[in-house]
């Protein structure tokens, strides 16, 4: 946020910089999501519908795990939230104790550890690294102790890296061998290049899944998202939606529900963030800028700059000053390691990403020629 902030003052001074901080795609929502709010807007009174959500949407996110994953999924086991956001809130309150402990891989999303420490909730980082493809493993988890949850995300923020199908089961299997919460974050899900990506539910009837409508279905600002999670917890769910959120949004439901008929337009999304990725890939490289997380999905490269600087905040500054092209600095995801990292979001025009990885590729090219910063 600091970054963006920084860019939105030098856009106001000189009117040139092109965002790779943020990951926000770049598309407004499907015009069949559009179409359905406004009709909403002239036909509805849009008041409070059911905490867990109106009933036509969760059959339909439970008709897409069938879809998609093979999942025979009941429709009364889906959560309707806030967006993932409100998702998080909930699920850490039902699962957690004050005081348990819930382990994630590090780098990762920031408001993890956020969440976590407002609800009064111990985490336990792993460091990954590039042995693991940035993902925690089972061997890191023998490694720690006791734990009462694990936190996964896949494909991840900030490395695009997912776990394979072996490797989430592997994990789901030893969740419920020994008794943890596994939470899945999986609202990437659907931006891939190359495998598609697993949910946890093909592996586990425990695990509680994260998802969302802000990313392959390009709608971050209605903030609407959804769980999955076991019948047993279903009426704990149902009471916290009610008593913090009361219900989600009546108008994003409704484009929700319209979103899923939209695959066409939103499959081509991802075809152009394929490309982008394609070409600041081939540009950063051709900078010197080689050492990158896999980017199996999502709309982020995460690369190792530490032969350009060893503080990365700073050098975004100084990137974002000297060329006009904003991008993330790694402290965010990983406060050990991350002053050497940073992460390119490429979801948004193409044009534009084609002037960032031109602009970025000379100026870094040029920082490596002269030895880094």
């Amino acid at each position: 946020m600091d970054m963006l902030r920084a860019a939105n003052e030098r856009a106001a001074r000189e009117g040139d910089v092109i965002h790779l901080e943020v990951g926000q795609p770049g598309t407004a929502a499907p015009a069949a999501a559009l179409d359905a709010a406004r009709a909403a807007l002239d036909s509805d009174a849009l008041g409070y519908t059911v905490a867990l959500g109106n009933d036509a949407l969760r059959e339909r996110i439970a008709l897409h795990y069938g879809e998609t994953y093979g999942v025979d999924l009941d429709p009364t086991r889906v959560v309707v939230t806030a967006g993932a956001s409100g998702g998080f809130i909930m699920a850490f309150l039902a699962l957690f104790d004050t005081g348990d402990t819930v382990a994630l891989g590090c780098p990762a999303y920031p408001a993890y550890r956020n969440i976590l420490d407002a609800l009064d909730l111990k985490r336990q980082e792993i460091a990954t690294d590039a042995s693991s493809r940035f993902q925690p493993t089972v061997e890191h988890l023998e490694a720690i102790g006791a734990l009462d949850g694990l936190l996964v995300a896949s494909p991840a923020n900030p490395t695009g890296t997912m776990l394979r199908a072996a490797e989430l089961e592997t994990l789901a299997g030893y969740c419920e061998d020994r008794g943890l919460r596994l939470v899945s974050d999986e609202i990437y899900h659907g931006i891939t290049y190359g495998e598609p990506a697993h949910t946890a539910l093909e592996y586990s009837d425990d695990a509680i899944v994260v998802n969302s409508f802000s990313k392959y279905f390009s709608m971050t600002g209605w903030r609407v998202g959804w769980l999955v999670v076991p019948e047993r917890f279903v009426r704990t769910f149902e009471r916290l939606s009610q008593n913090l959120f009361i219900c989600p949004s009546a108008l994003s439901q409704v484009a929700a529900l319209a979103a899923f008929d939209a695959r066409e337009e939103l499959d081509t999304n991802v075809t152009r963030y394929a490309e982008n990725r394609a070409i600041l890939l081939r540009d950063l490289k051709r900078s010197g800028v080689t050492n990158i997380a896999p980017p199996d999905g999502a709309f982020y490269l995460y690369a190792d700059v530490r032969h350009l600087t060893n503080e990365t905040l700073d050098f975004c500054h100084q990137v974002l000053n000297d060329t006009g092209v904003a991008i993330a600095p790694g402290a965010d995801f990983d406060p050990q390691d991350g002053s050497r990292f940073v992460r390119f979001s490429f979801c948004g025009a193409q044009e534009d990403i084609v002037e960032a990885g031109a602009r970025l590729k000379t100026y870094l090219a040029g920082i490596n020629q002269s030895g880094g910063r």
